[in-house]
């Protein structure tokens, strides 16, 4: 009995970290921190963080939901490797269109840099998912270039966040979802592709 309630509980806290520090949340949310810190203004921060988390997240969510209402999809976190063809080219183009946007509306350097550096992540998950025929960790990935930008962006202190991104990985294992060797490809490609295109798209020395 004690077993059964522990691993309940075990699988509990595995899957609140899952949902609480899931993609389209850190790229939701993300835009707005970077926009504030390059605009200093309330206006074009609402307005750039909004073209990114727009179409960095809420689009791309809004696929994934009417596919899993359509049942097309096991879950909101696409699971299954084969299923995430679509979502991945959704993301891609709404990321794709956001760039545009932003460059042609002049948007701050490291607004556009962040969402380059979101969209050439996408390219590589795509290619290792399909290319390789292997399912690497949208959830560690994302959350470890989210540590990279927010370490770039305010200073080397905020790499502590790097415990949630440890979080993150030990959710999507422990779930089941991931292998171990999944989730630590996916935090090199997020650190190691998006946030180091970051670091140099934004020249910070």
């Amino acid at each position: 009995m004690t077993c059964v309630v522990g691993g309940e509980v075990h699988t509990k806290y595995a899957r609140l970290v899952t949902e609480l520090l899931a993609p389209w949340i850190w790229v939701f949310g993300l835009p707005f921190v970077v926009a504030a810190q390059a605009t200093r203004e309330l206006g074009p921060t609402l307005l750039w963080g909004a073209v990114v988390g727009v179409t960095g997240s809420l689009i791309p969510m809004a696929v994934v939901m009417r596919g899993v209402k359509q049942g097309r999809y096991d879950s909101h976190h696409v699971t299954i490797r084969e299923h995430r063809l679509v979502p991945f080219i959704a993301t891609i183009v709404s990321v794709g269109s956001g760039w545009l946007i932003l460059g042609l509306g002049d948007a701050p350097p490291q607004v556009l840099a962040l969402s380059v550096s979101l969209f050439v992540s996408l390219l590589v998950m795509l290619g290792i998912t399909f290319g390789l025929s292997w399912k690497v960790s949208m959830h560690s990935g994302v959350a470890a270039g989210a540590t990279v930008v927010l370490a770039v962006t305010f200073g080397p202190w905020l790499a502590l966040v790097g415990i949630l991104v440890a979080l993150v990985a030990w959710s999507r294992v422990a779930l089941g979802d991931h292998t171990t060797g999944q989730v630590v490809a996916g935090v090199f490609v997020g650190a190691g592709v998006g946030g180091a295109l970051f670091w140099v798209l934004t020249g910070v020395t």
